[in-house]
């Protein structure tokens, strides 16, 4: 073991690194790999990288067909913009916020401002009652009139706001924010998780409206020594972060392969053999015949693919994997929309559905969310329908391109409340997804832990991505970060 720097950049570019998976998790580990000089190289299922982060075009329109932003919290996403030279591209959304639509015999409305996922802190503040009612707001009042409430009592967010504020407030407000954010339902989501923070706020106050208020006292004293959006995102769209990791690991030295199909990583001796498949006549052949087998050593390995192919390659090498989290199907439809009818954002920027009120789960008004793509879009309309849920298939699973395309134009003119003709239909592109179990859910932070310490077991291995680190770039970047920089000190000190 040795600090010598020269010596360390030595046995640096000795040290090889395989990277199986293109995503965010992917590159950010592979970079910090290829940063202090190992030899690494990226192998990607797909033809293109980003995993999560997808781009797509319509008419001529580059736009973000998956994940469109991220959160702000921790810093750790701005950091690594700044390091890649792309902080002149961070924008802000629209601030009008979302409606919610599909409450029985309620009209369509904005989402209630000061709560937390959903929770009010006032049931008779005006956009909360024109929601819930006088009934439901009396009921949510009884929460500061029952008994205090107690540090760690209740995990599940749905049973403790059924309890202390009564159903229409879980049903009509809060689900919705699961369903939209989580793609769960408040019952199998973990307060602790989702809200860091309320358990101990309630405690203090006593009620789960007063635990609210506190926890937003304290956000927003946050807010202020540190101003900024909850969200961002890249002008062009955040496959603009995918392209300048890319750029970079290859500037480091690395190499990229994508249309890979990764067999199996093999232990063998004191380092790995990863065994794939190419496709040398092309990917739409419909022949495996022509797949040509390749084999490639490294003293380490970091699996980076989405939960079910990471399992799969994990499978032999960990005894402890336990039992696969359930994992939600997710598609995006993204509309392309001639719809004069839309200048006015009648809806915000985006709609929820309350549960089972419509068979798409939320919709996002990209141009009006976003002022860069509204310029772009030069007075034509882009929106977002989603579709899917944690135990409910996507509305659109069964249909084909054009069927998913006349159905979500269909569920955008109910959310957005306006008539949106197939003739105002310009262009459509359809992503599918399979989300990681949201790391909200109860009992995910045991199986992630109890994974992710299994793996360190493991010598020259490392595992990235959503399903270990939660969902969101400012989960994954900083855990792909650690877990690199973990393997890289194993390399080069032991």
């Amino acid at each position: 073991m040795t600090d010598d720097p020269v010596e360390l950049a030595a046995r640096a570019a000795e040290r090889r690194v395989i990277v199986i998976g293109g995503g965010i998790g992917g590159l950010v580990a592979a970079r910090e790999c290829a940063k202090v000089g190992m030899k690494v190289t990226l192998l990607e299922a797909a033809e293109s990288l980003g995993g999560a982060i997808r781009r797509a075009e319509l008419d001529s329109i580059v736009v973000d067909a998956g994940a469109e932003s991220y959160a702000t919290r921790g810093g750790h996403v701005r950091e690594l913009l700044a390091d890649l030279g792309l902080t002149d591209r961070v924008v802000t959304p629209n601030p009008a916020g979302a409606w919610l639509v599909g409450v029985p015999g309620v009209a369509p409305a904005p989402l209630p401002k000061g709560g937390i996922l959903g929770i009010p802190s006032n049931p008779f503040a005006d956009d909360v009652r024109r929601i819930i009612g006088w009934g439901g707001a009396w009921r949510a009042y009884v929460d500061r009139l029952r008994p205090p409430l107690t540090i760690g009592k209740e995990h599940s967010l749905g049973r403790l706001v059924s309890t202390r504020m009564g159903d229409k407030v879980l049903g009509r407000l809060v689900a919705p924010v699961t369903a939209g954010v989580y793609s769960a339902h408040p019952d199998d989501v973990d307060i602790e998780v989702a809200a860091p923070g309320l358990n101990e706020a309630m405690t203090r106050a006593g009620s789960l409206s007063g635990g609210v208020v506190q926890l937003l006292a304290d956000r927003a004293d946050r807010a202020k020594r540190a101003p900024g959006s909850a969200v961002e995102a890249l002008a062009g769209g955040m496959s603009v972060l995918v392209d300048a990791l890319a750029d970079d690991l290859v500037e480091l030295g690395g190499v990229v392969r994508t249309g890979i199909d990764v067999q199996s990583p093999v232990r063998e001796g004191d380092g790995w053999t990863v065994t794939f498949l190419t496709d040398t006549a092309g990917e739409d052949a419909a022949d495996d015949a022509d797949d040509s087998t390749e084999t490639l050593t490294a003293d380490a390995v970091i699996v980076a693919t989405a939960e079910p192919s990471a399992r799969a390659l994990l499978d032999t090498h960990i005894d402890a994997l336990g039992a696969a989290g359930a994992a939600p199907e997710i598609e995006i439809v993204s509309l392309l929309l001639d719809a004069p009818a839309l200048d006015a954002a009648p809806r915000g920027t985006g709609v929820l559905t309350m549960p089972g009120s419509h068979v798409a789960k939320a919709l996002t008004h990209a141009t009006a969310k976003w002022s860069w793509l509204r310029e772009t879009a030069g007075g034509r309309h882009i929106v977002r329908v989603s579709f899917g849920a944690q135990g409910e298939p996507a509305a659109t699973a069964g249909l084909d391109d054009e069927e998913a395309a006349r159905l979500a134009l269909s569920e955008a003119a109910d959310m957005l409340g306006v008539p949106l003709p197939e003739s105002m239909l310009v262009d459509s592109h359809r992503a599918r997804f399979t989300q990681a179990q949201p790391a909200s859910l109860i009992g995910a932070a045991e199986r992630r832990v109890a994974v992710r310490a299994a793996v360190q077991k493991v010598d020259g291995l490392a595992v990235v991505g959503a399903w270990l680190a939660g969902t969101g770039l400012a989960q994954v970047v900083p855990d792909a970060k650690n877990e690199a920089d973990r393997l890289r000190r194993a390399l080069l000190w032991t």
